[in-house]
């Protein structure tokens, strides 16, 4: 039987908190490494298949781990760009 507390509010952001703590910046880093990792071992197993069909899923999964890299990579550099150094502010 599943609860559900009446006196929470919905908790979905509308958008991402201006500031990532220190636990989302090691998570994303995580996140990170492992599409890399899981894109450059798919790739290689592509590169080690004689099936054609089997080649190209491999392809397809490593493009998708690399593009999953890709929009992180994208969103930290727009989160980064939006920051603006304290001693600028004046």
């Amino acid at each position: 039987m599943q609860q559900q507390n009446m006196n929470m509010p919905n908790m979905n952001m509308q958008q991402p908190p201006g500031v990532i703590s220190t636990k989302d910046s090691l998570y994303l880093t995580d996140m990170m490494s492992w599409n890399l990792l899981s894109a450059k071992k798919a790739h290689f197993f592509a590169q080690q298949c004689q099936d054609p069909e089997l080649k190209a899923e491999a392809e397809k999964c490593g493009h998708m781990h690399q593009r999953h890299y890709q929009q992180l990579l994208q969103h930290l550099g727009q989160h980064a760009n939006q920051q603006q150094p304290l001693n600028n502010m004046q």
